[in-house]
């Protein structure tokens, strides 16, 4: 049990002592009556690198009674002070702390669990970084930049004990469930296929033209960068523009794949293991933009073929699907099939899987659910949904599938020891250097 639980038991013993001497000076809601949540039973929150799609998830934290936003760290300055006026208006007072570096935030013995919404390249070493200091950890997707950082994510995790959420959240939304209900109850049949929708899979690296560099205290570049190789300031790196370039992008098959792919894996009852092959009919594939929507309106379609030792075939693809909403999945045995994706629509067959079907009203980008699972996680120290080994595992796969794309010829994978069989060219690519000074 970590050291955060075991301190909330102790002030919420304390809290009782008092009310039991002195009632007359605390009010119920201290207590947690009438609804409210006792002060030693909230979750006291960081954030880590907060900016739109955080400030999203983070919307969806607040309204929950037992957490409470306390602090912000971001390297710049107009995110971190966007995410304070967020904060303290929806508390209505003035009380979250902001810094600069993350560190600040670790090293708070007040501070329970951490938001992490950086940037790619940071995920795996803020992650493991929060965890060793004793935080709980709901963390955006993709978790990982290459093979060796995703064992790196779920060995840190199990060693230092913490709940791990990875903000993978359509494994919380209802028509993702029940679409892999569906394949494992059988009601499919024989499951034989599972198809994960992702984008242009390859990224390519070209400098962007320098710019002066801003003060530290407005963007810390050399930390924005992090553990990635150093080059040239220009803001629209910082502005979101960093997808689609090597150094800091797993490219389209890891951007939607850590989503579907994990689905996929899920339904196939593979969380604990990954492809041991991996193939194309065509390797002339396109490269992954910033703004996707360009690489979605080729006329090519990308797509990757993989299959589990147990015979399943995984199918990653760009293209053929249903318009059901982006983030697709299907899933097929031998007697029918069911296909679902954002917009919460479901189409089966045959005809009489359709009273399996319920009405759903929650869109897959929501992660109300999904930050739900994790604050009670949080509270009984379970295994999150989308934890560590599972998410490092749909990773693994991800990543498998970006090096064959890169090199452009079939490979066959080893899930037990994360390696390439007879490839050494493709074994170099499954870690990259940290630069200095950045370790765990």
């Amino acid at each position: 049990m970590s050291k955060a639980f075991s301190r909330r038991r102790f002030l919420k013993s304390v809290a009782v002592a008092s009310a039991v001497a002195v009632p007359q000076v605390l009010p119920g809601r201290v207590l947690g009556k009438d609804g409210a949540v006792a002060p030693s039973e909230r979750i006291t929150l960081g954030g880590i690198g907060v900016g739109n799609r955080g400030s999203y998830v983070l919307s969806r934290f607040m309204p929950n009674a037992d957490v409470q936003m306390v602090a912000d760290a971001d390297l710049q300055l107009t995110r971190r002070e966007r995410v304070k006026k967020m904060v303290d208006k929806h508390y209505g007072n003035n009380d979250c702390i902001l810094y600069r570096d993350m560190y600040d935030i670790l090293e708070r013995d007040d501070i329970d669990a951490v938001l992490i919404t950086t940037g790619d390249r940071w995920h795996t070493l803020a992650s493991i970084l929060a965890a060793k200091a004793g935080k709980d950890i709901y963390c955006e997707k993709p978790c990982s930049m290459t093979i060796e950082e995703s064992r790196m994510l779920a060995d840190g995790i199990a060693r230092y004990g913490g709940v791990y959420q990875a903000g993978t959240q359509r494994r919380s939304i209802e028509n993702f469930q029940l679409a892999a209900h569906l394949a494992h109850s059988g009601k499919l049949g024989e499951l034989k296929e599972v198809h994960a929708n992702i984008l242009a899979p390859l990224t390519h690296n070209p400098w962007r033209p320098a710019e002066p560099e801003p003060s530290i205290e407005v963007c810390d570049w050399n930390r924005w960068l992090g553990p990635c190789p150093w080059r040239p300031y220009n803001s629209k790196y910082v502005q979101g523009g960093w997808r689609g370039f090597t150094d800091f992008h797993g490219g389209g098959v890891l951007e939607w794949g850590s989503h579907t792919i994990d689905l996929c894996q899920f339904a196939a009852g593979m969380d604990d293991s990954a492809p041991v092959k991996f193939w194309a009919d065509d390797y002339n594939f396109g490269i992954y933009h910033s703004d996707w929507r360009t690489t979605m309106a080729a006329p090519k379609t990308n797509v990757i073929y993989g299959r589990y030792a147990n015979g399943v075939k995984l199918v990653m693809r760009d293209g053929g699907w249903q318009g059901l909403g982006t983030c697709s999945v299907k899933y097929v045995g031998t007697e029918g099939w069911v296909e679902t994706g954002d917009s919460g629509a479901i189409r089966v067959a045959p005809d009489s899987l359709r009273g399996e079907l319920s009405v759903v009203t929650m869109a897959g980008t929501d992660p109300a659910t999904h930050v739900r699972n994790f604050l009670d996680c949080v509270k009984t120290r379970q295994l999150a949904r989308a934890n560590a080994l599972a998410a490092a595992q749909t990773h693994v796969a991800a990543h498998a599938a970006y090096v064959m794309a890169t090199l452009g010829r079939p490979l066959e994978f080893d899930p037990k020891t994360d390696t390439f069989r007879n490839d050494a060219e493709a074994n170099k690519m499954r870690t990259r250097a940290w630069r200095q000074p950045w370790h765990v």
